[in-house]
């Protein structure tokens, strides 16, 4: 199983969805094994859960990081 592809999907699907990203917020492992629809052993589920924890507070600085670049160029 490609856990990058799947982790990439998951973040399209949160994203898009600010409802089921407040509850992946709240139950990562519920959202989780309900947006994948396949039984994943914990240790690859905990591993999707980090790495999309990961990206989303990544892109959370990028998009802080852009908006304090804007700023200066005005």
């Amino acid at each position: 199983m490609d856990l990058q592809k799947l982790i990439s999907d998951v973040l399209d699907k949160l994203k898009n969805d600010k409802d089921l990203a407040a509850r992946f917020d709240k139950d990562p492992t519920a959202v989780l094994e309900k947006l994948i629809g396949i039984d994943l052993p914990n240790d690859q589920l905990n591993a999707v859960i980090e790495g999309v924890k990961a990206k989303l507070k990544l892109d959370d600085v990028a998009d802080k990081l852009g908006g304090v670049l804007n700023f200066f160029k005005k």
